[in-house]
This record gives structure tokens, C-alpha cells and sequence, in this order.
């Protein structure tokens, strides 16, 4: 078989490889005289050995082989390509047994988070959809889950690194294979193996010679002074990175600071009656509702009233601009142990007391499991604050931007009040309202937080609207 034949063949869409019978067809022509050189016999052996000659198609004539300096040219173009590439297989995940754990999609308004921990090891059978590791973004806490079920193979993410949406974390094997166990035999070797060392520094100083001189006793450390402070040692400190949440609160309150003309006004309620309502209905409650009835629901309906009536403390500076909501959107701060979150009631003004106490304990428990959505923490007209629960006695809230005020509620003291002319005591309770000074006044603060005491104080103004 000739050369021209071969060239027809590959230019028609032949085969990639010269096979044993296009070699047999091209060996007569050899012996015919058609090679001139020894070099193109070289080539012609080396055409042997790779099996790609679809590059070469251009070169190969009706007459026989082009010149020897052009197939020496795109022999060594061939030669150049990686061996891999010429044999045309990838190794890389034929087999489809790995599959890649990566970070989920995250809110619209998160960009990264950081690789908190990790909930497994690796060598730990996962299943589909089981928590693999855990994400901290500047709000909320997002689960990586196991893509289907197999065995951890490796984490190729350190905890602590920032991480992105589709950022690889961890691969997963689904028959186990390549998944490597440490014995405990080779733990313990591992562990005797760095202790050997020591023992040869111990053994050098015998070897030191009687001729060399002692060396001289340091001096005393100098005496300090009496002004001299004394420091605690560092090694009684612990420094331990902030997490996500924290710099993300820091950083909205000192903005906080920063932006808005804060003033506080205080004023105290006397919890009797609103006590007294809870006492007398809270098994009626319970058995109708299927939920206890707190004194939040009462400072929500209270606080709905006191916006109702001054609508400047709901409302937000924007530029030059001062908007106004129509809306009542309570946002309520609940402390958990990763941080303070301030999930929303929404349209609080449309809701009833069982609602209210309803939409609190979801979204309290969700925020202490960590389970809580951006969503359910995204807007909020106005923040009421229980620093009661802990024990708060007094307290100047910070506003949660972008709102315009805050109410601060604080611990019921019994303490003596006079009523009537007499001295009872009474269990009182201290309430703050911080506001922006900038777009309210005090006048309408005073009004505000007035109308939050009436409405504590006697519950039947709500049922009255007066």
C-alpha cells in the first residue's frame, strides 16, 4: 500500500492509528526505493510507535513523503505533547466513584463565609443530604451537606478559611476506595518517633571535653521599680478569632454610633395590671391557643399602638428623603450563643395576641438551633429588646440600623410606689426608648414611650382604642 493511500484514508475520516495491514502495505514501498534517507527511515519508525497521524495527513503525498526536514519538524511537535494526551484517556473521575462536596449557594447579599467546623472525619460514612460541615456567614450559620452517600475520603478545606459559593470542601467515595485508615499501631509509632530525638540531645553534653571552662552564672534579672506595672504572663491568656456574627454586630453597631444622633429617654411601668391579665387567662390561653401568653405580646401590641399614633419613630431617613412606612414590622433581638440575631414579626399591627406569642417562639427557637433564614431577619421598622430576661435593671439600647429607634425593655423590681396617697409596692418595671435625634424630636419620643406605659399599665385602652 502506497503513501497516497494512507493520506486518502485519513483525509476521508480514517482511522487515527496505522494498523498492522496499512504497515504491511507500506513496508514494499520501502523496499521500492520510495524512502531516499536514512533520517525518513528513522521518522517512519517513530510513525511506528505513536499512533497519531492525523497531523501528518498534509505532508504525506501521491508521490511519497514530503521532505525530511519537514517531517522532522512535526515529528518533534508530536513528540513534545504529553503521553496522556497522545494515548487520549483521562484518569481523572472515569470511574464516577468521587463525588465533591461543596459550599451551597448562599443569601443574595453573602458573598462568602467562613468554614466553621467540621461535623465529620474523614473515613465517616455520610448519607444523601447529611451535614458534612458547617458555614459562618455575617447573619447565619448554612449546612454543607453530603451530595449522595459514601465514605469521607478527604477535606481538602481547612477550618477557619473563607469560602465561597461552589467552593470544594471535601470529596466523597461511594465504595470506600482510597479512603485511608490510620491504625492505632501506626499512631503510636508516629507518636514515639519525634521522642527519640531528645534523647540524642541529652546524651551530647557527655561528649563535651574536661578543657572546656564552665561558663560563667548570669547575672540577676534588674529589680523592678515600684511605678513598674506588673503584667499577667501570656501564657495565662487565650486568643481566640472572631467569628463571622461577632464582626458583623460589632461592625453595624459602631456604624450605629457612627451615623445616627442617639438619645435616650426613660420612663417606668407598673406591671401590675398586665400581670394580673396574664395570671387570670393563661389556662384559657394555653388550652384555646397551644401557647403560653408572655409579657412580649403585651409590649408588641403596646409598641404597635405607640407607632400607630406617632408614625415619625417608624419612619427612616434616606438622603434627603424621610420615608414613611405604612407597614409594622417588629423586629425582636434574641441572644444566642453564637450571637445576637434580630429576626421580624411581620405586620405585627394585623396580628392578635396568640399570633404574636406564636411567631415569637418559632422564631426564638429557630434562632437558638441556628436554623433561622436571612430572610426571616431581613427589614424590621422598629426593635423591641428584652434585657429583662437577664436581669437588665437599666440600659441605653443601641438602634438597629437602618431604624430610627429602639424600645428597651429591663427585670420587674418590686418596689414602693405611692398610689393613693399611700406607699404600696408594686412590681415596676424601667423602659428606655432610644431614638435618631436627627428625624425625631424629643417631644415625640416622650409621646412614644408615654404611650407604651398607658397601655401596659391598662391593657383595656388596646380593646378600647383610646
Amino acid at each position: 500500500m502506497s503513501f497516497g493511500v494512507v493520506r486518502r484514508r485519513i483525509a476521508s475520516g480514517g482511522s487515527n492509528l496505522f494498523s498492522a495491514q496499512y504497515l504491511q502495505g507500506i513496508r514494499p514501498s520501502i523496499s521500492a526505493g520510495r524512502v531516499r534517507s536514512v533520517a525518513e527511515k528513522e521518522i517512519l519508525h517513530q510513525f511506528r510507535s505513536f499512533g497519531h497521524v492525523r497531523n501528518f495527513s498534509h505532508l504525506l503525498s501521491p508521490g511519497g513523503l514530503a521532505s525530511s526536514q519537514s517531517l522532522r519538524l512535526a515529528f518533534a511537535s508530536m513528540q513534545q505533547r504529553p503521553m496522556i494526551q497522545m494515548n487520549g484517556r483521562n484518569f481523572s473521575s472515569d470511574s464516577g466513584d468521587l463525588l465533591d462536596v461543596v459550599v451551597p449557594p448562599l443569601a443574595e447579599s453573602i458573598t462568602d463565609g467562613t468554614l466553621a467546623k467540621f461535623l465529620k472525619n474523614p473515613g465517616d460514612r455520610v448519607e444523601l443530604d447529611e451535614a458534612i460541615a458547617q458555614i459562618e456567614t455575617d447573619k447565619v450559620t448554612i449546612d454543607v451537606t453530603s451530595p449522595g452517600a459514601g465514605i469521607i475520603q478527604k477535606f481538602v478545606a481547612k477550618e477557619g478559611d473563607t469560602v465561597e459559593p461552589g467552593t470544594k470542601v471535601a470529596i466523597i467515595s461511594k465504595t470506600g476506595e482510597g479512603v485511608t485508615h490510620v491504625a492505632p499501631s501506626e499512631k503510636t509509632s508516629e507518636q514515639a518517633t519525634p521522642q527519640a530525638a531528645p534523647a540524642e540531645k541529652i546524651e551530647k553534653p557527655a561528649e563535651t571535653t574536661v578543657s572546656q571552662k564552665p561558663k560563667p552564672p548570669s547575672p540577676p534579672p534588674p529589680k523592678r521599680s515600684a511605678t513598674e506595672p506588673q503584667l499577667p504572663p501570656k501564657d495565662r491568656e487565650r486568643r481566640v478569632p472572631m467569628t463571622r456574627l461577632r464582626k458583623r454586630v460589632a461592625t453595624r453597631l459602631k456604624d450605629s454610633q457612627n451615623t445616627f444622633a442617639m438619645l435616650t429617654t426613660f420612663n417606668e411601668v407598673d406591671m401590675t395590671n398586665l400581670m394580673k391579665l396574664r395570671s387570670d387567662y393563661k389556662d384559657a390561653f394555653v388550652e384555646k391557643h397551644g401557647v403560653k401568653l408572655g409579657l412580649m405580646s403585651g409590649f408588641i401590641k403596646a409598641a404597635v399602638s405607640g407607632l400607630q399614633n406617632q408614625p415619625i419613630i417608624n419612619a427612616v431617613i434616606d438622603g434627603d428623603d424621610i420615608i414613611y412606612r405604612d407597614y409594622i414590622d417588629i423586629s425582636i433581638a434574641v441572644g444566642t450563643p453564637k450571637g445576637l440575631v434580630v429576626p421580624v414579626i411581620r405586620n405585627a399591627d394585623k396580628m392578635n395576641f396568640a399570633e404574636i406569642e406564636k411567631e415569637i417562639n418559632t422564631l426564638a427557637k429557630k434562632a437558638n438551633d441556628g436554623t433561622i433564614s436571612i430572610d426571616e431577619m431581613a427589614g424590621g421598622s422598629f426593635t423591641v429588646s428584652n434585657g429583662g430576661v437577664y436581669g437588665s435593671l437599666l440600659s441605653t439600647p443601641i438602634i438597629n440600623p437602618p431604624q430610627s429607634a429602639i424600645l428597651g425593655m429591663h427585670s420587674i423590681v418590686s418596689r414602693p410606689v405611692v398610689v393613693g396617697g399611700n406607699v404600696v409596692p408594686r412590681p415596676m418595671m424601667y423602659i428606655a426608648l432610644t431614638y435618631d435625634h436627627r428625624l425625631i424630636d424629643g417631644r415625640e419620643a416622650v409621646f412614644f414611650l408615654r404611650r407604651i406605659k398607658d397601655v401596659v399599665e391598662d391593657p383595656r385602652r388596646l380593646l378600647l382604642d383610646i
